[in-house]
């Protein structure tokens, strides 16, 4: 099959199972769902990471479990567990990641990378159970500026791309792959401001600050293929690669959108 039908397809496919959870799946339901995906996530990571295969198995079962567990195990301590991983996603990806890349970083160490996955995905899970707790629609609405973005990104690379955003981490992106995403999450921003009457500079500077954590959660699980040596973390998305692939962006975007969101909560 031609790669882009099949990455439209695998997308189109994705969306059908993934929209209609988001807006009818109970909780318990969605979070067993969303512990399915963080193992398979870990999994992969575990495979980038090159840990034997017993180890890889292990990883991913240790992380999935503690999706299942520990919302309903902290009880009343869920929230400043919530408050902790947000805390780590905020320090690594605006201090650790940026450092990672620019210092090209390897990491080859098995613990190394063992944390690194955890704080890159636990983070993750949790925003996924609390923007679902507040509604579909918050869920969606943030999630939809990644995927706009890279949609857009991607059909702006391949017909404008002529200058390499980051050569030596993912020769496929490019500057003008980026521009066309700032265009089309400016007017995902537009357009919620007039549908949902929200100020629209507030918007605007969310969005963008989304967009460069898109960019970055992208580049860094670029970077951690390259050392690893493999072009994709797995194969079961044909067209898209694996499911790390498919969440990179989200591992920086959703933890520190959550972040937003309960600062706004807190100090309204």
């Amino acid at each position: 099959m031609n790669p882009l039908l099949s990455r439209i397809g695998t997308a189109v496919l994705l969306l059908a199972v993934f929209v209609p959870a988001a807006l009818w799946a109970p909780t318990w339901l969605w979070e067993i769902l969303m512990a399915g995906v963080v193992g398979m996530a870990a999994y992969e990571w575990a495979r980038l990471s090159h840990f034997s295969a017993l180890s890889t198995w292990g990883y991913a079962m240790l992380l999935a479990v503690c999706a299942l567990v520990l919302p309903h195990g902290l009880a009343g301590n869920w929230p400043v567990f919530q408050t902790v991983l947000i805390a780590l996603a905020i320090v690594f990806w605006l201090l650790v990641a940026p450092c990672w890349l620019l210092a090209r970083w390897q990491a080859s160490r098995p613990w190394t990378r063992a944390v690194a996955g955890g704080v890159v995905l636990l983070p993750t899970w949790m925003a996924l159970l609390y923007l679902h707790s507040r509604g579909p629609a918050v869920l969606l609405g943030v999630m939809a500026v990644v995927w706009i973005a890279d949609t857009a990104a991607y059909f702006s690379g391949r017909l404008f791309g002529r200058h390499k955003l980051a050569p030596t981490i993912s020769p496929g992106k490019t500057w003008e792959g980026v521009a066309g995403a700032c265009v089309a999450v400016a007017l995902y921003a537009v357009a919620l401001s007039l549908w949902g009457d929200l100020p629209l500079q507030p918007l605007l500077f969310m969005v963008a600050g989304l967009l460069y954590l898109s960019v970055l959660g992208d580049l860094f699980e670029s970077w951690i293929k390259r050392v690893s040596g493999m072009k994709d973390s797995g194969g079961i998305l044909p067209g898209h690669g694996g499911v790390l692939d498919r969440i990179d962006a989200l591992t920086a975007t959703l933890p520190i959108a959550t972040g937003m969101l309960l600062w706004l909560e807190h100090s309204a």
